[in-house]
């Protein structure tokens, strides 16, 4: 696809600024994969620095917080909160496949919500938190954009994880594919 980093594209048919945040969003969970290119279970599996993330944990946690974002889109829940129970990021009890599968099926799920959006203006009720007690709306593309920012930033924490395995970068793995030497 022109203009990106990754061969990966949309699944669904948009226009216009939809479907500038569906590529774009694509491109990054793209490189988020990328990440974990040549990994094997056991790699993905371990601990290369301070964080208690893994490859195949991280990759995990973006699935989930794609899901999480497609649910607050569609449901637009006045009521709800951020759920701690569970957080600390246990390990995926899935192989590196599986959790590559599950990260593409939810950004499948995304694209399909982000066609279906009346609008990009359309305002979305976030979740309380103790650091937002106080209902906020967000509109769609804010709450798109931040979650970009989110994707963009734990693809960064990957990248620093599996260069730590095995000295290679997420953007010379790209390089590669091009030819080119980075």
């Amino acid at each position: 696809m022109a203009g990106t980093y990754t061969s990966v594209g949309p699944s669904v048919d948009v226009t216009g600024e939809k479907l500038d945040l569906v590529t774009i969003l694509a491109d990054q969970r793209g490189m988020l994969a990328i990440t974990a290119r040549g990994i094997s279970d056991e790699q993905a599996r371990r601990r290369t620095t301070v964080s208690e993330f893994t490859l195949v944990s991280l990759i995990a946690h973006v699935a989930s917080v794609i899901r999480g974002n497609v649910t607050m889109l569609e449901e637009r829940d006045e009521n709800s909160t951020v759920d701690f129970s569970g957080s600390g990021e246990p390990e995926a009890p899935e192989s590196i496949e599986q959790v590559l599968a599950e990260l593409d099926s939810a950004g499948r799920a995304l694209e399909q919500c982000i066609a279906a959006l009346g609008s990009l203006d359309d305002l979305i009720p976030q979740p309380t938190a103790p650091w937002a007690p106080e209902r906020i709306w967000w509109t769609a593309r804010r709450v798109l954009l931040h979650l970009l920012r989110e994707i963009a930033h734990h693809s960064g924490h990957a990248d620093i994880i599996r260069e730590a395995l095995d000295g290679q970068s997420t953007m010379g793995v790209v390089a590669g594919d091009m030819g080119l030497e980075f």
